[in-house]
């Protein structure tokens, strides 16, 4: 497969009257096109500061970032995608028109942009709440409804950081089927900051392992697990060598919060 993501040598300081602080430092690897990619470690190692400079939302002190050979220097809305955290949704739209959102901002005619939203929508699975507003849905159903928008303008590229943290642990694993299945369905790259290492290697063709102080990448894992993947592999000898191997790798640095 063709490489769509180069991260090359890239670092990151912030000045400090002691001398400078070194967030990230000399991070490389490559993504290929319609990978499922995870980035994991320990709290504080930089991994969403990683994702910033990634979708062009913060520029690197050092190195470079390309998409399809090009500089990423800056926010490139109809090749990259970012799900936060938080679902981030207009409280006095609907989610029809929270999805609809940036594809009216590129100004894309309204029976357009009506069918496309209504589509991700069915593809997210909330064809019967398209007329509801944010405070009616629950979690999940608002992180649906931000992944839906994030896919509504096609997107080459979706980078999400850490998008089911706030999500309770039933409501997570069923989020994380449902990625699977959107990402099944739409073979788009996508790049995944989770703090949970089972989360990782259960979506994943690759897990990025970043350690702390400075941010770097301690090794990169390939998961080699049959697709499609099914939530009874948590439990097989395979993906317990793989998390322990993960965790292990990571597990010296000091104070690590991993799940």
């Amino acid at each position: 497969m063709a490489r769509v993501i180069e991260v090359i040598k890239v670092g990151k300081t912030y000045p400090h009257p002691s001398g400078p602080v070194y967030a990230l430092d000399n991070i490389s690897f490559s993504v290929e096109d319609g990978q499922f990619v995870s980035i994991v470690g320990p709290s504080g190692c930089g991994k969403s500061t990683l994702l910033q400079i990634l979708s062009g939302l913060l520029n690197a002190t050092d190195g470079e970032v390309k998409v399809d050979g090009r500089l990423v220097t800056s926010p490139v809305p109809g090749t990259i995608a970012v799900v936060f955290q938080e679902a981030l949704l207009l409280p006095w739209k609907t989610a029809l028109a929270n999805v609809e959102l940036p594809l009216e901002l590129r100004g894309v005619a309204t029976e357009q942009r009506r069918r496309r939203s209504l589509e991700m929508l069915d593809l997210v699975g909330l064809t019967h709440a398209v007329g509801r507003y944010p405070h009616e849905l629950s979690g999940g159903m608002r992180q649906r409804v931000s992944i839906a928008r994030g896919l509504a303008p096609d997107p080459r590229i979706v980078m999400m950081d850490e998008p089911f943290g706030s999500l309770d642990e039933q409501t997570r694993t069923r989020m994380g089927d449902e990625l699977l299945r959107i990402w099944e369905t739409t073979r788009k790259t996508i790049i995944l900051i989770t703090h949970s290492l089972s989360e990782a290697i259960y979506l994943s063709d690759v897990v990025e392992v970043m350690g702390r102080d400075p941010g770097r990448i301690l090794e990169e894992v390939r998961i080699d697990l049959p697709r499609p993947r099914r939530l009874d592999m948590m439990g097989s000898e395979v993906f317990g060598q793989l998390r322990n191997r993960i965790w292990h790798l990571i597990g010296d640095q000091a104070g690590t919060t991993v799940d």
